[in-house]
């Protein structure tokens, strides 16, 4: 890997305390943001844009795209990175579904993204959910390209193969970070192996054609080069096609401190990277996030072409 120095041990770097300047976003506002948020109110929805205090809010709702949390906004994992509430969830709402997919009909969305809290304390991990959400918003926009970003339903292969058999045009799951951080960042119950089974049988088991999975990494939580070299190397061996990375910003003082601002430059050259090793898109930046809105534009220009 020409473009960037391997690193083969985590490097000792004092603990930031101010974020640099390229972190810097504007406050969320304007009326399509005030638009979005009120109607999500009025239909009882949740966003894992306010759950996870996504900087890119006022920038993706401004612009009408929102990411829609399904399942509640309690989870029953407690991630070290995670701003979502953790505690005991409530019951499921069956009728959810079908508000979903009237609210995204009603935002004339092109692309949408759908994701949810884990809840463990579900036989199926919240799956039949995820494929009545999927079913119903295909019913009322056919043409729309739908996006899951799941939980790892505890490996449970049925359960994967649940949301998947319902026809996702974008599989995401999330492995966060590299390998060896993997018991530091996230709950106890996600494992590296875990994430990349679930990645590999969603490619395996895809419904449609031209459909992509897709992961994030955070950056910025003292991986090392080669061990981020190594993740992506991995990746591409269970055939995931997109990969995202972003920088790690610590939502409280409860949760893991950042151990690195990583600049701009560093993000690029892990977008080239990727490149390099067959993904077929990365979005790469300090406030990318796994649904940003960039990597969607690209995923929806990418998917018309392979439909036309």
């Amino acid at each position: 890997m020409s473009s960037l120095p391997i690193e083969t041990v985590a490097p000792l770097r004092p603990r930031p305390e101010r974020k640099p300047d390229w972190l810097k976003v504007r406050a969320p506002g304007g009326e399509r943001y005030v638009e979005i948020k009120a109607r999500l109110r009025d239909l009882g929805l949740n966003t894992v844009c306010e759950e996870a205090r996504c900087p890119n809010i006022g920038e993706c709702w401004g612009g009408g795209t929102a990411t829609v949390m399904i399942l509640g906004d309690t989870c029953t994992r407690g991630c070290r990175f995670c701003a979502v509430t953790t505690g005991k969830p409530s019951t499921v709402d069956w009728a959810e579904p079908a508000r979903v997919a009237d609210m995204i009909a009603k935002m004339g969305l092109d692309y949408v993204v759908i994701t949810s809290v884990n809840r463990d304390e579900l036989e199926d991990g919240g799956s039949e959910i995820f494929a009545r959400t999927i079913r119903a918003t295909r019913a009322r926009q056919p043409d729309l390209l739908i996006e899951v970003l799941t939980p790892d339903f505890q490996g449970v292969r049925e359960s994967v193969g649940r949301v998947v058999a319902a026809g996702p045009d974008t599989f995401a799951h999330n492995v966060e970070t590299v390998e060896r951080l993997q018991r530091r960042v996230r709950d106890q119950r996600a494992t590296w192996t875990q994430s990349l089974a679930v990645l590999e049988q969603a490619k395996a088991e895809k419904v449609l054609a031209h459909a992509l999975t897709k992961t994030s990494i955070m950056l910025g939580l003292g991986e090392t080069d080669a061990e981020i070299d190594a993740a992506l190397a991995q990746l591409r061996g269970v055939g995931c096609d997109v990969v995202t990375f972003g920088q790690y910003l610590r939502p409280t003082p409860k949760h893991l401190p950042v151990h690195e601002y990583v600049p701009p430059e560093r993000f690029e050259a892990w977008r080239l990277r990727a490149l390099e090793l067959g993904f077929v898109y990365c979005a790469s930046g300090p406030l990318v996030r796994s649904s940003y809105k960039a990597g969607e534009f690209f995923l929806t220009q990418y998917y018309r072409k392979q439909l036309a």
